[in-house]
């Protein structure tokens, strides 16, 4: 009777402490501007809060994205938000979502929906006003939580209990879940490793296993999303340690190969975990000396700007690593060339896969943080007016050996060095 107790009073705490949060959410006039446009439009109309906001107020996580769900259908959303002036465009009008835009704050408002028919990858929905049938589609018991404004709960599969419980548990069959969108594998192990408290069901496994196939039926542009929130959970420790989510997941995405570095990190790489940004821990995870960082750029869609900076990382490291390669003058020349943010990456690179945190190292990541970029003390218009050279090609070759001496000498330069390098 004293255990059943505190669990009810343990719950009944929770629950305030969730009513209560979500209160205060309530109290942003953006979110409180947003469901007054659904609500008011018609005397049935309504508008909760689903999904990740609310299993994260449960968990006393931060609330990054606000995800509502409507009985609206899209284009009442749309009639709902113009009457009231509220920006808005049409993320994915054909699925049901429409984004609202108040300020800097984003709202995915989807209007609630039954699949009526899909391939492991794209959905055909119809749209509904049954708040039971729009929870039945969902994924897992703990992403069919809804609440209204004043975090009344509506959890019509107990997905409360099971996030408190630590059970990670698809909604009805979990075979067809998996079927009508492969990238559930995924969504599992992310939130398996994020709040199980459990061993994984040997049943629900052995249907992962099975059915894993299917994940080559999805676009790498959602593996890749996908694979983003999974580094940015902070549950790639989680991740190594756990064989079946080893298998997995290398199954999925075999081009990271060094999972294995984040189950004993050093303190250094605890911190880094925590605030590193996503294009950092991938090039730990894929960089290993030959060229699978290629290939892995080749495969998925990221930017240029991402793609050049794990290459400066991964070419530094396919040369022979010696002392001179982290000496100053080597350091400098990457400073000059790629910029600031490689010769951190470079540095943090080498003391994350490091079983011990080098000083030295740790001193230079702190010098270059706080390093000024340099500016080439001469220019060609210099070498024109102050030592009489003649315009042309020839000019812009003796600035880029003038350019290079000045990186070398750790950014200094003598008239007699310019003057040597002019008359040579």
């Amino acid at each position: 009777m004293i255990n059943f107790l505190n669990k009810f009073i343990k719950r009944t705490n929770n629950l305030d402490y969730v009513s209560k949060t979500i209160k205060d959410l309530s109290k942003d006039p953006s979110a409180k501007k947003i469901f007054d446009a659904i609500n008011e439009y018609s005397s049935s109309s309504e508008i909760r809060y689903v999904g990740g906001c609310i299993r994260k107020i449960i968990q006393k996580e931060i609330v990054d994205d606000i995800d509502l769900a409507t009985n609206l259908n899209p284009m009442q959303v749309c009639d709902a938000l113009k009457n009231n002036n509220i920006n808005y465009y049409e993320t994915g009008i054909d699925h049901g979502t429409i984004t609202a835009v108040i300020k800097d704050y984003k709202f995915e408002i989807t209007s609630l929906r039954e699949d009526i028919n899909t391939d492991g990858r794209h959905a055909e929905v119809k749209f509904s006003t049954d708040w039971k049938k729009d929870a039945s589609r969902r994924d897992f018991t703990i992403n069919s939580i809804y609440s209204d404004l004043e975090g009344n709960l509506f959890d019509p599969f107990n997905g409360k209990e099971d996030l408190e419980n630590g059970i990670i548990k698809f909604i009805g069959d979990t075979e067809q879940r998996i079927k009508e969108d492969y990238l559930r594998i995924l969504r599992y192990l992310r939130f398996y490793l994020s709040y199980s408290k459990e061993k994984h069901d040997l049943k629900t496994s052995k249907l992962i296993k099975k059915n894993i196939v299917g994940i080559s039926n999805l676009s790498k542009e959602r593996l890749l999303d996908e694979l983003q929130k999974f580094v940015k959970s902070n549950i790639l420790t989680k991740l190594s340690n756990d064989e079946l989510s080893v298998e997995l997941f290398q199954n999925i995405f075999p081009q990271i190969k060094k999972i294995n570095l984040f189950s004993n990190p050093n303190p250094f790489a605890k911190i880094k975990l925590k605030e590193a940004d996503f294009i950092f821990l991938l090039s730990v995870l894929i960089i290993d000396g030959s060229d699978n960082t290629d290939y892995f750029i080749y495969k998925f869609n990221i930017s240029k700007k991402d793609q050049k900076r794990l290459k400066i990382i991964d070419n530094f490291y396919k040369e022979k690593i010696t002392t001179k390669s982290f000496s100053e003058k080597n350091l400098n020349k990457v400073f000059h060339y790629h910029g600031k943010q490689s010769v951190v990456d470079i540095l943090s690179y080498r003391i994350f896969t490091s079983k011990k945190v080098d000083k030295k190292i740790l001193n230079l990541i702190s010098e270059f943080q706080s390093k000024i970029f340099p500016t080439m003390p001469i220019s060609g218009k210099d070498l024109m007016e102050k030592y009489n050279f003649p315009e042309g090609k020839n000019l812009g070759n003796k600035l880029k050996i003038i350019e290079e001496e000045w990186v070398n000498n750790n950014f200094e330069l003598t008239d007699k060095q310019i003057n040597k390098i002019i008359n040579h």
